[in-house]
């Protein structure tokens, strides 16, 4: 959804990129926002410096087009939002009671060691991090993020391996949506995937297939340009599309 609205930034040298990152891009000669996410920096100061400049990006970019399409189909319905992005696109045109960001949420930071199951605001400390660097790439050392309880380095709250914290949100989150799932069962409902590819398939693709397969009266649809798919035995109750996502829900919203 979000590279369909323009923020493709993440895997190529794309003109985004360059808006974004572009300083870094020139400095150190890596393409694509995750190609910089693990590039061996001399310093902490200038990780961080990047860090900070990536979290600001997804923080502050204005609601992409694909997911004002996507609310205006939405209108009306009864629905809830499950997603493994972490920019907070989602929360930023629905409340929270109607979102859960399963992998994360840049929003956030937390104790790298996984001290404890605990996440501090990453947003005033971003923004500290953005003016002190200015037009350079690194920033002060005192700017840099220390756990408040064990004093160990932080890192954002993404899920990459097992260290990754689940918070108070983040149960309240995934019972809210296990909940609204509950109320489901028996009627009709139709699972719809947008942009999921083979990453994390069995956070949001798999389920869907099961569920679908388990309630004679669901519906699964999915979007995407490389793994529109679905198994065989929901293939009759299924719509696989193989497009543009921003294409298709601009031509459903104006159905809507």
């Amino acid at each position: 959804l979000s590279s369909a609205g323009g923020g493709d930034f993440y895997y190529e040298d794309t003109p985004s990129f360059r808006r974004y990152f572009g300083k870094f891009a020139e400095k150190y000669g890596f393409q694509g926002a995750f190609a910089g996410m693990g590039y061996p920096y001399k310093t902490r100061g200038e990780f961080w410096a990047y860090l900070a400049t990536f979290l600001h990006t997804t923080q502050t970019v204005p609601i992409r087009e694909p997911y004002l399409d996507l609310d205006a189909i939405l209108q009306g319905k009864d629905f809830f939002i499950l997603t493994t992005n972490q920019d907070t696109q989602f929360v930023k045109i629905y409340p929270e009671e109607k979102v859960a960001q399963i992998q994360g949420d840049h929003r956030f930071f937390q104790c790298s060691r996984q001290c404890c199951d605990r996440t501090w605001d990453a947003i005033k400390p971003v923004e500290k991090m953005i003016e002190a660097m200015g037009d350079d790439t690194s920033i002060p050392e005192e700017l840099i993020p220390r756990c408040p309880v064990c004093g160990g380095p932080m890192t954002m709250n993404l899920r990459c391996d097992e260290r990754f914290v689940q918070d108070e949100g983040w149960y309240a989150a995934a019972g809210r949506c296990e909940a609204f799932l509950r109320r489901l069962r028996g009627r009709r409902v139709l699972f719809l995937e947008l942009g999921v590819g083979a990453n994390t398939p069995a956070v949001i693709k798999f389920p869907f297939w099961r569920m679908t397969a388990a309630n004679p009266d669901a519906v699964y649809a999915c979007v995407n340009l490389d793994f529109a798919c679905c198994p065989a035995g929901i293939a009759a109750r299924s719509l696989c599309i193989r497009a543009d996502i921003s294409a298709v829900l601009e031509a459903l919203e104006e159905t809507a």
